[in-house]
């Protein structure tokens, strides 16, 4: 048995995505037109996409949230793997870039599952709450600002059920977490993040090496 881990060079990553990758015309496009801008580096890799829709196949999932929506590419995958009438409510402040989402989630034909939520996260993670919907989320996805990490995963294992899961990107942060010598803010709040689901005894966590760093976490609580 390994005690390491195999190193993913480019001949083995193109492997990997000739021999697993199942992304749509449509998917890959909106992928490609993200990628030509600026911020493009916000997006999640298509095999993860495609690993959260495996995710989400295996809970059997209906009802899911996700917390940072960007232009919606990981939105239109995990709409793509729910049932017709499964519901994403989805969180985000800009309405520059979730109008990319929007046509590209039309075009899909998938528009009518996303629920597209413009305000501050915890502010709709709060009313969702309030209306009574703790529990009853099969998913949820956090990929937002940094800073803000702990709170939408406090808020988010309150909203998914017992047997739910969490998902959260950027877990390993391009590696800054484990080089003491960075103490920005963004790496600092992954850092304890990551410490406190290390810790934390009201889920199953694993954090996995997939992308920048996936975290994994199923609550095990009512």
């Amino acid at each position: 048995m390994s005690t390491g881990y195999l190193p993913l060079n480019d001949q083995l990553f193109s492997y990997l995505l000739n021999n697993s990758l199942r992304e749509s015309a449509l998917q890959k496009q909106l992928r490609l037109e993200t990628a030509s801008i600026p911020e493009g580096g916000m997006q999640i890799s298509p095999e993860q996409g495609q690993f959260m829709q495996f995710l989400i196949k295996l809970l059997g999932a209906r009802k899911t949230l996700e917390v940072g929506v960007f232009t919606g590419y990981s939105s239109l995958c995990t709409a793509l793997a729910l049932p017709d009438d499964g519901q994403i409510i989805a969180c985000d402040v800009s309405e520059k870039w979730t109008s990319i989402a929007r046509r590209y989630w039309a075009e899909a034909g998938v528009a009518h599952k996303i629920d597209l939520r413009l305000a501050p996260a915890t502010t709709t993670l709060d009313a969702l709450l309030a209306d009574g919907q703790a529990e009853t989320f099969d998913f949820a996805f956090i990929d937002a600002d940094k800073e803000n990490y702990l709170h939408y995963y406090e808020r988010a294992l309150q909203l998914v059920r017992k047997g739910g899961l969490i998902a959260i990107d950027n877990t390993l942060w391009y590696g800054k977490v484990a080089d003491e010598s960075v103490q920005d803010v963004d790496t600092i709040a992954i850092r304890e993040l990551n410490k406190a689901l290390h810790h934390d005894d009201r889920i199953f966590l694993s954090l996995t090496q997939i992308g920048d760093g996936v975290t994994l976490a199923i609550k095990l609580i009512d």
